[in-house]
């Protein structure tokens, strides 16, 4: 018996007696004894993740140590200033970090699977984590497969490809096990849920890839070895402060205020440059499609070297279309009406069946057997009765009355699986009717006939072209029993004809990959599919003289030959989730910055060992939780103007980075150099002032105004060393001379010009000439700090020195309008007061710009000819051109 039972599919559902399910009380019971399936792990970060990867780290302590320092003895807007910037860059990195997780945590809402549950006979939909196990569950086309199970009643094809990344279907009957992720082809199925939570075969694929990582790029790396370096000087330089400050007596609130303006030297706005580029990328990018999950990632891209492919749902669109038909014993037009009735009859259907369809429309015809396809023998098989009287026969009827009759067994299949079973007479038109019995083949005698070796000729051109390639053969027996992979077909059949199917390539793909090749980046496809078919898809794809390994060769390498095989294979078929991974890690020890682009289960491993990976929106939820990038409308089309956006935020992070460690380096020296004269040269909020000026706004605004294009000439390190060194120098010298000229004209003028000044005479006017002096140095390092930022982005080829033509006015006005902005604080009080300034004469201001407009043309001729790199004996740094 069985019982009938409203479904919200819209139909009826027939419920046999052995898939009527658990009671309610036995379910209670299972989930009372652990056999709950739990429910799923977050989408991605939680919120308090990513706080607390983005607020606790090294950097911000200190900051924030000394800001709670500076408020303790009095001086809360040193310590807001102080505190302000490192507050900014986390609030741009938390936001961006957030909104990427809402926008996953909505898609995997939308994407999440329910299940048809039968309880007491009775179907209902439910999540998945409300079933348990020896739950039965019922599964129709389009259906996804939640838990692990067996079938108990009815036959589906199954699409695995999520798992194990292999594109056929895969026929299911009762006792055929079924696995979490997978997706119902055709037919339906009950089947009983058997393993739940961790012990699923997605979440056994997947165990290795719960910890969240967070991959440095090499311009964060580069970035946080400056840092340590400014560490190590800022650590010795307060070490001096506080030696100074026991031998001289200082008060605390002082030393707090100068140990605060060093540990300032370190230079934490990069991370807020940095993160203010990501950002904007991350903006600009996701109107092509691309969701950022990492700040980084887009940045991350420009550096990519080796990009690797899963080939279903990534390259294909997973879908096949028919290429051609090649007729052999009958016309074009009746090897179409085979082949339409064919499909038209069949029960099971997969990729191929379905492309076929499409394309031929065939009538329903009396079934009298069927073999569906298997991916072991690589054939399926069905046999058609005409509906005449059997007694009459048709062996004796010609071949094309025959086939336009469709009476008897037609297979499809790949021409080598299906050659054993073909008949070897030249004249395949006489179709002799032996009885079915293994028997050698002429191929394994040796002895190919002219009919096959025509096939094997078209094959083998076909395959040259990247086509997959089918035969299609025709016996008049009707005696077709299906034995799963131990079938057997009559012997021989007729070979009717080749039909070339090719793998539907994603519109953009071939674009796509022709970008990166000419880029410099090597791909390399890796897949499950049969390491054949992968490369007659690279082949369509445009990737020429592709070399194959199998999953199977792989297994039997020693570490070494691994890594060999790694760096010079191009395709790689039959591999396991484990040999992705494996895989990646190899081309990673060889020093390639690897990309993984991957859409199911089994590429979840792979995403995580590349230095970015990338996800398709279609893909599963575990794949787009641990992707860096996850393209919405799954194109490869997104990752053109990616790259661009990479270079913009290299570009730009280059010019911030000379700012920078110009900026640092040169207070360094000063200050090194003023303690061992004996004076302090600035005070915090002056400092605070200076960094505003000289690279707080305009490395924020340089961030914003980057500029695509390939990097310049020579190493970071090279066009680094090249634009600092030389106003380094320039720069320390002056301010020395500047500071220390100011302090001694001011205690000279304030003392009326007496020669014999004594500590009597200098004490009253001391502090006031001392604030004097600190002012006017600090109006001269912002004078020189614009002018560095004009250095940086050369307007025209005068400026060209430090730097390469730009030819970007914009930096230049930004400039000239600071310059503007810094008068106003220096002729307004409140302003004025605000950062400690002294009220500047004209001498001051005049001495001020008079030795900036002298920096700023012996930097320029100090560059030109190189004088520096010269003396120091450095040859190849000559990497821009000044004419």
């Amino acid at each position: 018996m069985s019982a009938t039972h409203p479904s919200n599919l819209g139909t009826s559902l027939q419920i046999p007696d052995t898939a009527r399910g658990l009671s309610e009380s036995e379910v209670l019971q299972k989930r009372a004894q652990g056999l709950g399936n739990p429910a799923p792990p977050p989408t991605s970060r939680t919120y308090a993740q990513i706080f607390r990867e983005n607020i606790f780290t090294f950097i911000n302590g200190v900051i924030f140590f000394l800001g709670v320092a500076l408020l303790l003895v009095g001086r809360p807007v040193d310590a807001l200033l102080s505190v302000g910037i490192i507050s900014l860059n986390i609030l741009v990195s938390v936001v961006q970090e957030i909104r990427a997780k809402r926008t996953l945590d909505k898609i995997a809402l939308l994407t999440r699977p329910k299940a048809t549950v039968i309880r007491d006979g009775a179907p209902s939909q439910v999540v998945p984590e409300e079933l348990v196990v020896g739950d039965v569950l019922y599964v129709a086309p389009g259906d996804q497969i939640v838990l692990d199970g067996a079938v108990v009643q009815g036959k589906m094809t199954v699409d695995e490809s999520q798992l194990t990344g292999e594109s056929n279907s895969i026929s299911k009957q009762n006792g055929a096990q079924v696995y979490s992720g997978s997706f119902c082809v055709t037919g339906s199925a009950f089947y009983v849920a058997e393993k739940v939570g961790g012990d699923s075969l997605a979440n056994q694929i997947t165990a290795g890839a719960k910890q969240f990582r967070r991959v440095l790029t090499p311009l964060q790396q580069e970035v946080v070895l400056v840092i340590r370096i400014m560490l190590l000087i800022v650590v010795y330089l307060e070490i001096l402060i506080v030696l100074n400050a026991a031998l001289k007596a200082l008060n605390l609130g002082d030393t707090v205020q100068q140990s605060t303006l060093i540990a300032g030297l370190v230079p934490n706005g990069l991370f807020l440059s940095i993160s203010i580029a990501y950002a904007l990328g991350a903006v600009r990018i996701i109107r092509f499609g691309v969701l950022v999950q990492q700040a980084n990632a887009i940045e991350s891209l420009s550096n990519v070297n080796v990009l690797c492919l899963d080939k279903t749902g990534t390259l294909t669109t997973n879908r096949l279309q028919v290429n051609a038909l090649h007729p052999l014993a009958i016309s074009e037009s009746e090897l179409a009406h085979v082949l339409g009735d064919m499909v038209a009859n069949a029960t099971t259907q997969n990729k191929t069946s379905q492309a076929l369809a499409e394309k031929y429309r065939g009538e329903k015809r009396v079934v009298v057997g069927e073999i569906p396809f298997s991916s072991a023998r690589k054939w399926s098989a069905i046999a058609f009765h005409d509906g005449r009287d059997e007694k009459r026969g048709t062996r004796n009827e010609p071949l094309a009355f025959r086939i336009s009759h469709h009476a008897g067994t037609f297979a499809l299949g790949a021409p080598e699986m299906l050659q054993p079973y073909l008949v070897d007479a030249e004249n395949v038109n006489e179709n002799r009717d032996k009885s079915p019995r293994p028997r050698e083949s002429s191929r394994e005698r040796g002895d190919l006939s002219p009919t096959w070796r025509e096939i094997m000729t078209r094959t083998q051109a076909l395959a040259e072209q990247g086509l997959r390639v089918l035969l299609v053969a025709y016996h008049s027996s009707t005696e077709l029993q299906d034995k799963g992979d131990d079938s057997r077909l009559p012997q021989d059949m007729t070979p009717l004809g080749l039909v070339s199917i090719r793998d539907e390539l994603r519109p953009e793909a071939r674009e796509a990959l022709d970008n990166f090749i000419n880029a410099g980046v090597n791909p390399k496809i890796i897949s499950g599919d049969n390491p054949e078919t992968v490369a007659a898809l690279a082949k369509q794809a445009g990737l020429k003289n592709a070399k194959l390994v199998s999953g199977v060769d792989l297994e039997k390498m020693d570490d070494a030959q691994f890594a060999h095989a790694a760096r010079e294979r191009t395709i790689f078929g039959r591999i396991t989730p484990q040999q992705k991974e494996k895989l990646v890690r190899a081309l990673r020890a060889e020093g390639h910055y690897v990309a993984m682009i991957g859409d199911g289960v089994n590429d979840v491993l792979s995403l995580k060992q590349a230095n970015l990976g990338i996800a398709m929106q279609s893909g599963t939820q575990a794949t787009r939780a641990v992707a860096d990038l996850v393209l919405m409308d799954d194109s490869f089309a997104s990752l053109a103007p990616a790259v661009t956006e990479g270079q913009r935020i290299v570009n730009g992070m280059q010019d911030i980075l000379k700012l920078f460690l110009t900026r640092i380096v040169t207070m360094a020296m000063v200050i090194m150099s003023a303690l061992v004269i004996g004076e302090f040269p600035l005070a915090l909020r002056q400092g605070s002032l200076v960094t505003l000026f000289s690279v707080g706004i305009p490395t924020v605004l340089l961030a914003i105004w980057a500029r695509p294009g390939a990097v310049g000439r020579g190493t970071l390190a090279q066009r680094l060393f090249h634009f600092i060194l030389t106003p380094v120098v320039v720069t320390t010298l002056f301010s020395l001379f500047l500071f220390y000229g100011t302090l001694v004209g001011e205690l000279l003028m304030r003392a009326g010009f007496n020669p014999n000044l004594s500590a009597e005479i200098i004490q009253p006017h001391y502090p006031v000439a001392l604030v004097t002096a600190q002012s006017t140095l600090v109006a001269f390092l912002v004078f020189v700090g614009l002018l560095t930022v004009i250095f940086v982005e050369p307007p025209t080829k005068w400026w060209v020195a430090g730097d390469e033509l730009s030819g970007d006015w914009k930096p230049t006005l930004l400039a000239v309008g600071l310059m503007v902005m810094f008068f106003v604080i220096v002729f307004v009080k409140p302003l004025r007061n605000l950062f400690a300034l002294a009220e500047l004469g004209a001498p001051e201001l005049l001495s001020a710009i008079v030795l900036a407009a002298l920096w700023l043309l012996l930097v320029r001729w100090l560059w030109r000819r190189r004088v520096f790199e010269n003396y120091l004996g450095i040859k190849d740094l000559h990497i821009y051109a000044y004419h």
